[in-house]
């Protein structure tokens, strides 16, 4: 018989965690699904701070070997020692989108080139098309070094084989290469075409992004609201990260003037001008045709060129001397 004063016992409150009844194979499974899949790096941290397990196994070379370039993809306004160390152990595991990511951001932002370019190169030897593209512009720019490290042979192969494997980017570059003969032999016709071919599919990617946003009832013939060439996720950690203030680039260097690149000059006058106004910069030949297209054409004036010119008697050989052709740009 129960005391009537005496307090009945509360039972234990016991918390039933069902992930400790999986199976880690299934566990690995699931986490490898989401790594490749997420959308933003939080969608996969969130997972692994849910509790130890998902942790530990999370973290495992087998998931970070998986991990996609939206879950690689840190900002560069949350960029940390974790934030490196999460991409170091993603290299280890043999990631070579995160070898590709780290590369340019040590190349670019933590000026240790021999590095970054390292890393890049192991990205490249696995065939990954950015990678092999990224090391072309550096070739063709002589990226880190001297104005005597240009190899323009080299550039226009690192370039040829990105573009075998898609890059538009690399199709684009390529055909101005060979419509002005820029490191190869010129071939108009076959440089007129691949940059034909790299407008098509960017214009291809452009309509798939626009249609997986709009409503079934919607028509193509709404066709203002298609997306602008997008920034990918280096591109854009590069950009932010000088923008930012975060460090500030020595007297004389330049960034590339197209909004979706973010490169920086490594030595003063790397980068070309344009021939007309004199005014932005460019490191490839496809940044100032992407460029161009969007807003130079807009801005372009040769008229500050002339009158600086003629102030200060430069005269017409020198000015041309400023490279980059509009007319292959338009």
């Amino acid at each position: 018989m129960t005391h009537p004063n005496k307090k009945p016992r509360l039972e234990k409150n016991l918390t039933v965690n069902h992930i400790d009844d999986l199976p880690d194979d299934l566990v690995f499974s699931i986490l490898r699904k989401l790594s490749s899949s997420a959308s933003c790096p939080a969608d996969f941290f969130n997972v692994l701070i849910t509790c130890k397990r998902l942790n530990r196994l999370g973290l495992h070379p087998l998931v970070l070997s998986r991990a996609g370039t939206q879950t690689l993809a840190v900002t560069a306004d949350k960029w940390s020692d974790s934030a490196h160390r999460f991409l170091k152990l993603c290299i280890n595991a043999g990631n070579i989108d995160a070898c590709y990511a780290l590369g340019m951001i040590r190349f670019y932002c933590l000026q240790n080139p021999v590095s970054g370019a390292s890393l890049m190169a192991r990205a490249a030897i696995k065939s990954h098309a950015p990678a092999l593209y990224s090391l072309s512009v550096i070739q063709f720019n002589g990226s880190g070094g001297n104005k005597s490290d240009k190899n323009l042979r080299a550039g226009v192969a690192l370039c040829a084989r990105s573009a075998y494997l898609g890059h538009v980017d690399a199709l684009r570059e390529l055909g101005h290469c060979l419509q002005d003969g820029y490191g190869v032999p010129r071939d108009v016709a076959e440089g007129r075409r691949l940059l034909i071919q790299a407008n098509a599919r960017e214009l291809a990617g452009s309509l798939r992004s626009y249609l997986s946003l709009k409503s079934g009832d919607e028509t193509l013939t709404e066709l203002n609201g298609l997306p602008v060439h997008e920034i990918r996720p280096v591109n854009r950690f590069l950009k932010d990260w000088f923008d930012s203030g975060r460090v500030v680039l020595a007297e004389g260097l330049r960034m590339c003037s197209h909004g979706g690149c973010g490169r920086p000059e490594t030595r003063s006058h790397e980068f070309r001008r344009c021939s007309v106004c004199g005014k932005v910069n460019y490191c490839s030949r496809g940044c100032q045709a992407l460029d161009w297209r969007v807003k130079h054409k807009m801005e372009c004036s040769p008229l500050d060129l002339w009158v600086g010119a003629a102030a200060i008697g430069v005269g017409d050989e020198d000015v041309d001397a400023v490279e980059v052709e509009n007319h292959a740009a338009r």
